[in-house]
């Protein structure tokens, strides 16, 4: 039997260390129980504990976040010289270890979450205070003494650390290529956030993938990513504007895709996945250039998960 022919190929793979921050694009990223290693293991917080996300502080598109490239490389471990360095105009540089610090950060939360987490230290709080102009400090995610489930109705069993609600969202770029189209200024892929582009299948097929296998690892598209207000913010300016999310209500609300379910004003943008191996141990990496095979689809976007 002839084995069926990729649908797409990986374009690039992104990784944002800082929830609500820049992403960082990488030729490969290690796998793990919650998504892409380092991908949202870190939060920045209110005095309450509260996530701070571009949706009320669109600044945070401005903070430019870079790891050592060996902390992409399978098994590696920081040592007590590895640093995250975080950025943003007109502030110094904040270095980030990346050994576990040992401060703990009570009643920390995340849309429906809440839990402990750890504390990065005032050097790091008074950083994020000064840029936001709002007491800050910066969380990571503990992964020793908390879980965080994804919606038993999408991806019982999964775990995330502070991403939205999945581990991983995939985008194609003849999807964003589609949409550009539409509108008198094209946007970039920064605007929509995904941890996997891929590129070489037909505009919006990525809609009805419900099983997939990218290289040799299985995933299972679980629901279409509903979109918010984030990819209206230009994120090299952190000003927000009218488009995309005009023109998406346009091509891509739950009236136009999905005529027959209960209308609730939403656009859908990109696949939420979650991956089906057992990640733990070893480091399995998916690396830019990997096949994406199409195992289950079903007919439409009506149809998906939603």
């Amino acid at each position: 039997m002839e084995a069926a022919a990729a649908a797409a190929k990986i374009s690039s793979i992104f990784i944002y260390p800082v929830k609500s921050c820049r992403g960082i694009s990488v030729p490969h990223a290690p796998l793990t129980p919650t998504g892409f290693r380092w991908d949202r293991q870190w939060l920045i917080v209110n005095q309450k504990g509260r996530a701070y996300t571009q949706r009320v502080e669109p600044k945070l598109a401005l903070v430019q976040v870079d790891l050592p490239i060996e902390a992409f490389s399978p098994g590696w471990e920081p040592t007590k010289d590895s640093y995250m360095v975080i950025k943003a105009p007109g502030m110094d540089p904040l270095k980030v270890p990346l050994r576990k610090p040992s401060g703990v950060a009570d009643g920390v939360s995340v849309w429906e979450w809440s839990g402990s987490a750890l504390d990065e230290g005032d050097e790091a709080s008074k950083w994020f205070t000064k840029f936001i102009r709002k007491p800050s400090r910066l969380v990571r995610f503990n992964a020793a003494s908390e879980t965080r489930p994804v919606d038993p109705a999408y991806g019982r069993g999964h775990n995330i650390m502070f991403s939205d609600g999945f581990p991983f969202m995939l985008l194609s770029q003849e999807s964003l290529d589609a949409l550009n189209k539409l509108m008198k200024e094209p946007v970039p892929i920064n605007r929509f956030r995904p941890n996997i582009l891929v590129r070489g299948c037909e505009p919006f097929y990525e809609d009805v993938w419900t099983k997939i296998k990218i290289g040799q690892f299985s995933f299972d598209g679980v629901k279409l990513c509903a979109r918010c207000k984030v990819p209206s913010i230009n994120q090299d300016t952190s000003i927000a504007g009218s488009e995309p999310n005009e023109t998406l209500m346009k091509v891509r609300s739950d009236k136009v895709l999905r005529p027959n379910d209960k209308q609730q004003g939403r656009i859908y943008f990109g696949n939420n996945l979650v991956c089906k191996e057992n990640t733990e141990g070893d480091s399995k990496l998916v690396k830019v250039g990997d096949p994406v095979f199409v195992i289950q689809k079903v007919s439409s976007a009506a149809e998906a998960a939603a």
